[in-house]
């Protein structure tokens, strides 16, 4: 019997198919597997490359290639450490709302869930706002003290900013206004600060800004940050947006110091 050698193509492909690795990416803000060539660079069909939110997840989604973002010092992940999945089929505009304001609704319950904020802690919103991404930038920011009666608000013009830095700046601030030694729970609608202050997500910019900030909430004992959605009904957050952009439109800063708040 003759035996044929597979062809060169042919080899390569069942190859590819047995080793095509994932890598951890960021894709708006959240962390996701994406599907990658043995090289390291996204496997994009279409512009569009394959993603999973858990390796035990099943569910297969498609990402456009332009909004993955690489996350510096990853390693890939071998196929075999992903569960094979199915595509699941796209949703439509209405039903893409319908879950997006079904998790926001969510959300904002928790953070105003009844205990939410220990008795003992300052409650503070923190936001930041931009015209343009960079741009003009300023954040704002809502404190409230344990006995629910003193509150302080203020707000700062950055100058030329991302939103990012905006966002991050305004959690440093609450770390510096709210009194030495008091807890206190920092709510915010930015996944991008939450996951490079307290997941360890590895950013490419920002970085001595990031240090900075983890290092004045190093400092501090007892405090706590709570994602919370941005425009969904949420008063005291929405007020901190208010104020962030009144220090853009204002180019102007009216921050409450240390000493206001003790």
């Amino acid at each position: 019997m003759n035996i044929v050698p597979l062809r060169l193509e042919a080899r390569a492909a069942i190859a590819y198919e047995s080793v095509v690795p994932w890598i951890r990416a960021v894709l708006r803000g959240q962390k996701v597997l994406a599907r990658v060539k043995p090289d390291g660079s996204f496997d994009a069909d279409g512009g569009r490359v394959e993603i999973r939110y858990k390796a035990s997840d099943p569910r297969a989604y498609r990402a456009a290639e332009r909004n993955l973002e690489r996350i510096p010092g990853e390693e890939l992940i071998a196929d075999g450490e992903v569960v094979a999945g199915a595509e699941v089929a796209k949703a439509s505009p209405k039903e893409k709302e319908e879950r997006g304001n079904a998790r926001k609704a969510d959300a904002a319950a928790k953070a105003l869930a009844p205990g939410a904020v220990p008795k003992d802690a300052w409650t503070v919103y923190a936001d930041g706002a931009c015209s343009g991404n960079p741009g003009p930038a300023g954040l704002g920011i809502v404190l409230i003290a344990p006995d629910g009666k003193t509150r302080l608000e203020g707000y700062e013009y950055l100058g030329t900013a991302t939103n990012n830095i905006a966002e991050l700046t305004a959690i440093l601030r609450a770390a510096e206004i709210v009194p030495r030694g008091a807890p206190f729970v920092v709510h915010t609608d930015s996944q991008y600060s939450i996951g490079v202050l307290t997941k360890g997500w590895k950013a490419k910019a920002n970085q001595e800004l990031i240090a900075n900030v983890k290092s004045a909430l190093a400092g501090r004992s007892g405090w706590r940050l709570v994602y919370v959605p941005g425009h969904a009904g949420v008063p005291l957050n929405e007020r901190a947006d208010e104020l962030a952009r009144e220090a853009v439109s204002r180019r102007a800063s009216r921050l409450p110091t240390a000493d206001v708040a003790d």
